[in-house]
């Protein structure tokens, strides 16, 4: 298990922070003001938050809270009723969900969304698709410019299952893997889409202790190697207080501390809505 160094928080040109670090950057994405109405329901209401370039962050909260609403207003699953989202300074306003990951975020899911009769490998090649380099009439007609593509697609995917250990269940149907296997396959794929941001729902979700530490290891290098930001969702407070810089609490649709590690877990507010008195959520 990585042993969390105390980050620095400081303030950047907006109501968020941002690791010191990554001050002299402008942050990988910033949500302003952000809000969505289900009809006469408030969901999420002035949700703001910034993500330096190489932090990892943390979304918590109680269930109902609106943190997977969150993500789907970054990811244009949703088209958020008011408020903005920049991503490294551009406006994704009119972007929709496939725009919003060529230009640098991508995720997993709280349930598992593999295609589970095709191989780890095809699994990981399906993140590849923004770098295929050859079209259709290269492709249909096996033309040189589609082996290149495909031996490049091949050491890519290779590269990125080894990241978890996995480059020997290449020809593994994905349908078949252990459930952990399936949730760090997930990762695997979204890195595959070479974001700038990876955001994470749950990623540890129905791991045993083992694997959550060794799913945490894994978070901090993916960071370390591909110098990315990650936001994750999560309820496993070991994990959550372990490796987060920044951590935004989120209630009933709206934030209610952001802050350090230390500074939420002695948040009084926090603590009666979701902490608890010492215990997990």
């Amino acid at each position: 298990m990585p042993e969390r160094q105390k980050t620095k928080l400081v303030p950047v040109p907006s109501p968020n922070l941002i690791p010191e670090r990554d001050v002299d950057k402008s942050p990988i994405l910033e949500a302003q003001h952000l809000g969505i109405d289900f009809g006469g329901l408030t969901a999420v209401n002035e949700f703001n938050m910034a993500i330096g370039r190489t932090e990892i962050a943390g979304l918590i909260g109680p269930n109902g809270a609106g943190k997977t609403t969150v993500f789907n207003l970054l990811t244009k699953v949703y088209q958020p009723t008011r408020g903005t989202v920049l991503l490294d300074g551009k406006d994704t306003h009119n972007m929709n969900t496939v725009q919003v990951n060529k230009a640098g975020i991508a995720r997993t899911f709280q349930n598992i969304r593999l295609f589970d009769k095709l191989s780890v490998e095809d699994n990981v090649k399906i993140g590849l698709h923004n770098q295929m380099k050859y079209g259709t009439f290269s492709g249909l007609f096996r033309l040189p410019a589609y082996w290149r593509g495909e031996k490049a697609a091949h050491e890519r995917a290779m590269e990125l299952l080894s990241i978890f250990d996995m480059q020997d269940l290449a020809g593994v149907k994905a349908g078949a893997l252990p459930y952990g296997a399936q949730r760090r396959l997930e990762i695997v794929r979204a890195l595959g889409t070479n974001p700038s941001l990876l955001l994470l729902d749950e990623p540890a979700a129905g791991m045993n202790p083992s694997e959550t530490a060794e799913l945490m290891d894994n978070i901090v290098k993916i960071r370390d190697t591909f110098q990315i930001a990650i936001l994750l969702i999560e309820h496993d407070m070991s994990l959550v207080m372990g490796i987060c810089e920044g951590i935004c609490v989120l209630n009933f649709g709206e934030i209610i501390a952001k802050g350090t590690p230390e500074e939420i877990q002695n948040n009084p507010e926090v603590i009666r809505a979701y902490l608890g008195s010492g215990k997990e959520a």
